[in-house]
């Protein structure tokens, strides 16, 4: 199989991941302050419960710092048990609160209440029949970003703009978690209805302005579009657009 036709397989597997988790983690639902110091997530991106802390950072429009810890890693998951006590994922170190918690649902809460003060909306609440739909959702990418794959470590953390529904940048998230690469998330969540759709294919017609003062907008006055994923690597002072670029870029820098 090509490698641009297995790109296309894995993008459909990511869209499917994103219809069974209903879209989730698209649209903000209150664009929050950044605190002061970064929050840390320790993660594995093909886990469903991870998947939801991350769905909630993107409806507040958070970033976060992450510390991948795939399956059979060796980077952070020694660091996460001596944070709190056990390899139980996900784990989130909030540096501003001095908050260390696990359990999907907590951190979920705590999310909206410290930073939107807010309970949590209905959409992202916990439902009994998640756990099995988020299971077949990680199913469908293929349990991407679950495993580690051996590679080399950069000397400083990569940035990555995205959001958590976009079929696009989980690719890119997947790869990055295996190969235990931390990271900024910049959480770049659509802001308002009109921004529904592809970047080159929105649900309105016309020329894309973005909600002047906010996240989207900041990034269309450098870029002059809003397009994820995109990674800069402060190690090469590269700044990539588009999921088959960056993957290949991850695997020539630091795959095996």
């Amino acid at each position: 199989m090509s490698n641009m036709l297995s790109h296309n397989v894995h993008v459909l597997g990511s869209v499917a991941t994103s219809s069974l988790t209903a879209w989730r983690g698209c649209l903000v639902v209150k664009n929050v302050p950044q605190p002061e110091k970064p929050i840390v997530l320790y993660d594995m991106e093909g886990c469903p419960y991870c998947r939801r802390v991350r769905e909630a950072l993107t409806a507040l429009n958070l970033d976060v710092d992450i510390r991948p810890c795939p399956k059979g890693g060796s980077v952070f998951r020694a660091q996460a048990e001596s944070l709190g006590g056990r390899q139980q994922f996900p784990l989130l170190a909030d540096q501003n609160t001095g908050t260390v918690m696990y359990e999907s649902e907590e951190i979920i809460e705590y999310l909206f209440r410290q930073y939107a003060g807010r309970s949590v909306p209905s959409y992202y609440r916990g439902r009994v029949w998640q756990p099995v739909l988020g299971s077949v959702a990680s199913v469908t990418s293929a349990m991407r970003g679950l495993r580690v794959t051996l590679g080399k470590r950069p000397e400083q953390p990569l940035h990555l703009w995205s959001f958590e529904g976009s079929p696009f940048s989980r690719l890119v998230r997947e790869r990055l978690c295996e190969l235990e690469i931390p990271y900024t998330l910049h959480n770049l969540g659509k802001e308002h209805w009109t921004e529904i759709g592809p970047a080159k294919q929105r649900i309105k017609p016309g020329p894309y302005t973005p909600i002047p003062g906010g996240k989207r907008d900041a990034f269309f006055q450098v870029h002059k579009r809003v397009q994820v994923p995109y990674l800069e690597d402060p190690n090469t002072g590269e700044g990539l657009l588009e999921s088959a670029r960056i993957l290949k870029y991850l695997d020539a820098h630091y795959g095996n």
